[in-house]
């Protein structure tokens, strides 16, 4: 007679994981959002099962010139498309969400997310004419079924409603991915994170455990949201001239303090920027938003209005080039001018490798009369990110046998494996990953085992990954030293110099105050001509390379610069 007690329904299940075992191992594949701040992307393998958790994108670098966004490159996904059973969404960020239009051009899986989420990746889908595609809502505490993986959402709290964590049980044990989170005991939607389950989960047994990293450093607790909910009332309390918040346009528990502190002080709020108006468009429609009847006005109606009834909600917390904000600055916005008197808020800290731009648009505020405050002042940001210490109970908590450390800088990564080994887990159960690697899992191992394709996707405009690292060098060279081009004109047939060489230089010298420089060059570049005749050389391209080889040796030498220099030789028939 066959048992139906604990002991042996639990001893079946550790046989049936073994048996799991020996025909496949567990891969964990993260093609983005280690390293970096930006871009996540983690693949989950078993057999010929594929989930992926969020779909994300990053802010271009400074040396990435003209670049809007990044995205990761997907060739792995794209190569097992056959296995691939969907996208699971932890919160509707950018550098969660951001990559999936791009990623569905590719391939049309399904995508599974809260409600909020998908609100937003619904208007994404919009703005690229993306149809047809299988949008599939999740809560907190409901289990669903992809392949082989069974997947449990749990709440935690974070700059954004709906965020989850998710539980994901395998054939050979339970992983957990915190996504994004913080420990806030008083969030803005009473919403508190769900740290019961995440113990039961623990207490079950965790296989594996992937946590957000980006504020390891920092010790104790994240601040409550609610804090800035004071600070706020308390600025605009004292304010009798506009207001301008700038802020990250999916922020949408910070977007309901701004609208709570303006409604307590008669102001209305008037919004500026595409994303902005989009997110709290959709936050509006699905209820994650409140703002009182005629609270939320156009921003066409502000010159009817006295300053000390303005409140203006506004993108470009980051110092996007194209933001509202920047606008604003440069005196480049259609409809919102800086005046001086003007309080502008800037409520987020910038991202890692941003601090530069938002420096130079704070600077130009500054310039316009406009008083600034900023987190360097006065406390007008709160992280979503928790801290050392709720790292340290989320470990606690979950007691998993192996760790991954994920979202963020390899530093942050560092730190946080060094965390976890304080907290009882072995250093050699812990792995410092990167993008592309391919991490396999039995019940007792985890190592680095062979990587797959990936790193970064650039998106120009239309142009996604038509953008390498040629061009932007060319970009780079040509922003840093300029541009000589080499006109030529030569006889069909004979090659022989009919007209030229003319020079014609961009960003590189001021070509009437250096008549010199630019005559030594003419004559540098017959020299090469001659040369070319000399040694029978008639082939076009060869012969631009010699050009460019001479030209850029010449002028290297006389004032240490290296120019992009562009030979262009048109041939002609002298007889028509």
């Amino acid at each position: 007679m066959w048992s139906n007690s604990p002991e042996s329904v639990h001893n079946a299940e550790i046989r049936r994981m073994k048996m799991a075992e020996k025909k496949h191992k567990l891969k964990v594949i993260p093609l983005g959002g280690l390293g970096e701040i930006g871009k996540n992307t983690t693949v989950i393998e078993y057999n010929n099962h594929i989930i992926v958790i969020d779909c994300g994108m990053a802010f271009p670098g400074d040396e990435m010139l003209g670049i809007d966004i990044v995205i990761p490159d997907m060739t792995y996904l794209i190569k097992n498309k056959e296995k691939v059973k969907g996208i699971i969404l932890t919160h509707g960020h950018e550098d969660h969400i951001g990559s999936i239009p791009y990623f569905l051009k590719k391939l049309n899986i399904p995508i599974y997310g809260t409600k909020l989420t998908l609100g937003l990746v619904e208007n994404k889908l919009l703005e690229h004419k993306i149809e047809d595609v299988s949008l599939n809502p999740i809560k907190a505490g409901e289990t669903f079924n992809l392949g082989c993986f069974k997947i449990t959402p749990v709440r935690v709290n974070h700059s954004i409603p709906d965020a989850v964590a998710f539980a994901i049980n395998t054939p050979i044990g339970t992983i957990v991915h915190t996504g994004d989170f913080k420990i806030d005991y008083t969030p803005i939607n009473e919403e508190v994170i769900d740290l019961g389950k995440f113990a039961d989960i623990g207490r079950k047994g965790v296989l594996l455990a992937l946590s957000d990293s980006t504020n390891v450093e920092r010790p104790g607790f994240t601040e409550s949201e609610k804090t800035i909910g004071r600070k706020f009332m308390d600025i605009f309390k004292n304010c009798d001239t506009r207001i301008i918040v700038a802020s990250f346009a999916s922020n949408i528990h910070r977007l309901q303090q701004v609208i709570d502190a303006a409604v307590d002080n008669k102001r209305k709020v008037a919004i500026s920027g595409r994303s902005m108006i989009n997110a709290i468009k959709v936050s509006l429609e699905l209820g994650y938003l409140n703002a009182p009847e005629g609270t939320i006005i156009n921003v066409n109606e502000l010159k009817s209005l006295k300053d000390d009834e303005i409140v203006i909600l506004t993108t470009g917390s980051q110092g996007e080039p194209m933001s509202a904000l920047t606008r604003m600055a440069n005196n480049d916005h259609r409809k919102i001018q800086i005046k001086a008197g003007d309080l502008v808020v800037i409520s987020a800290n910038p991202i890692p490798g941003n601090e530069v731009t938002v420096s130079r648009v704070i600077n130009m505020l500054y310039e316009k009369g406009a008083r600034v405050l900023y987190d360097a002042l006065t406390q007008v940001h709160v992280s979503g990110h928790a801290r050392r210490d709720e790292l340290k109970l989320m470990l606690t908590l979950l007691k998993p046998k192996f760790f991954i450390p994920v979202h963020g800088e390899y530093r942050h990564l560092v730190q946080h494996a060094k965390l976890a080994n304080e907290l009882g887990i072995p250093i050699d159960n812990t792995v410092i990953g990167s993008n592309g690697d391919v991490i396999e899992l039995t019940s007792k191992s985890m190592l680095k085992n062979n990587t797959v394709t990936s790193g970064n996707i650039l998106v120009d405009g239309l142009g996604v990954g038509d953008v390498g690292n040629i061009v932007l060098r060319d970009r780079r060279l040509l922003s840093e030293n300029g541009l000589i081009i080499v006109v030529l004109s030569t006889e069909r047939g004979t090659g022989r110099v009919l007209a030229g060489p003319e020079i014609v230089s961009r960003g590189f010298i001021y070509v009437r105050e250096n008549i010199d420089l630019i005559e030594e060059s003419k004559t540098v570049v017959r020299k090469s001509l001659e040369k070319c005749e000399d040694t029978k050389v008639k082939e076009w391209n060869n012969i631009k390379m010699v050009i460019k080889d001479s030209l850029s040796s010449f002028i290297y030498e006389k004032i240490k610069r290296t120019p992009m220099i562009l030979p262009i030789i048109v041939e002609v028939n002298p007889d028509e």
